[in-house]
């Protein structure tokens, strides 16, 4: 297939899903499960053409959940900030490494791994999809008490970061011939790219919103593209300082969206479009890179993880990390513990382990497959029930 054909295919791709946007919000799902399924189409050799590129999908995958993050940062609001950063914040740190003790802990015994693949697993799927929580939120206009719709995007926002650097630490351990890391080497290495993600990031985002306001540019236009140029320099400028990408792209993202003083509404617009581009074309890749029978044959599979992780893994781990916070409602703790929504980003962190050839890994993708499914489906659904039958949505 030459060049042309592809990029043809591709617009068209784009055109269809901006026309299909509105009525997929209507149905509660998040819109871009249909570049998947056209990607599942396109990409298994039916139409002579097989993609099946692992480190290019990692790659672009990575790329696009940079923009997500940054644009999510962009939007999130220092009031909502001051609400839900503590609630959020432990549930975006010791949520996560919470969740995948558990459900590493447990799969150890059901599955026939070893305790550090099935560690790797549940890291992988222990954050949840900052994409999928604002998009279904958004489809079922809810607004809830006690502030948990505003603690859920918090959460779902923030927790990529320590899902990522956890995948990675294990990702190395499980390839190197090294002798494993020690738990205070990856505390280490914990607070090395969380401290220099968090400062660079600050300093990149401060230093380009001061510009940006001084030197007042008559263009608009270009305001979006300094902004798009200081998100390049904090994400990528972090990584090889050692920081980590995907905070320093968040902490970026808050600095600049709440200190932005001119053009604020254009910007808002081309990033709000770049962060749809930026998931349509990862969701397109990740689609490809799936091949359906080899899903088919791997499906049963998933079932288990899937039920410990929604039933067992994330209640567990949500009540024990608000066991800190006096006087948060049980309703609220349920409502957490039950939407745990997963989406493309424990794919594209399958890919890591993949790109990096470890054992299983195909298998480990295939399964990360069917649970975000699972999850989209089913807890997407759920959340408007159960909002009602917990009394949480606020039109009750």
């Amino acid at each position: 297939m030459n060049s042309e054909l592809i990029m043809l295919g591709m617009a068209v791709l784009v055109a269809v899903g901006i026309l299909l946007h509105q009525p997929s919000k209507t149905l509660g799902l998040p819109s871009l499960l249909i570049f998947m399924g056209v990607g599942l189409m396109f990409g298994n050799g039916e139409f002579d053409f097989v993609y099946d590129d692992l480190e290019l999908t990692s790659f672009i995958g990575s790329m696009a959940l940079n923009v997500i993050v940054f644009v999510g940062g962009l939007n999130t609001s220092r009031s909502s900030i001051a609400i839900a950063y503590k609630e959020g914040g432990m549930l975006s740190t010791f949520g996560v490494l919470l969740t995948t003790g558990i459900l590493g802990g447990i799969l150890y015994f059901l599955l026939d791994f070893d305790l550090l693949t099935c560690m790797l697993f549940a890291a992988v799927v222990s954050s949840t999809d900052a994409a999928a929580v604002f998009s279904i939120l958004e489809s079922k206009k809810l607004k809830l008490k006690e502030s948990t719709d505003t603690v859920l995007e918090f959460e779902s926002a923030t927790n990529d970061p320590v899902a990522l650097l956890l995948v990675v630490i294990i990702t190395g351990m499980l390839v190197s011939s090294a002798e494993p890391m020690g738990a205070a080497e990856i505390g280490l290495e914990l607070v090395q790219q969380i401290a220099v993600g968090l400062l660079f990031g600050y300093l990149v985002g401060i230093s380009g919103v001061t510009l940006l306001n001084r030197i007042k540019l008559e263009e608009y236009g270009l305001i979006p593209v300094f902004i798009l140029a200081c998100f390049m320099i904090a994400a990528y400028g972090s990584d090889l300082l050692g920081g980590n990408i995907l905070i320093a792209s968040y902490v970026s993202g808050v600095v600049i969206g709440n200190g932005l003083l001119r053009g604020k509404e254009v910007s808002k617009h081309f990033f709000n479009s770049l962060s749809w581009l930026a998931q349509a074309v990862m969701f397109i890749i990740l689609g490809l890179q799936f091949f359906p029978k080899a899903l088919l044959d791997d499906a049963w599979i998933a079932i288990i993880p899937a039920l410990v992780l929604i039933f067992v893994a994330r209640p567990l781990a949500v009540f024990i990390t608000y066991l800190p916070f006096r006087g948060v409602s049980t309703k609220k703790k349920l409502f957490i513990s039950a939407i745990g929504l997963k989406g493309a980003t424990p794919i594209v962190f399958a890919l890591i382990p993949a790109a990096a050839g470890v054992p299983g890994a195909q298998l480990m993708m295939h399964m990360v497959f069917f649970i975000v499914l699972i999850s989209v489906i089913a807890q997407g659904w759920a959340i408007e029930p159960l909002s009602n039958k917990l009394g949480l949505n606020q039109k009750d």
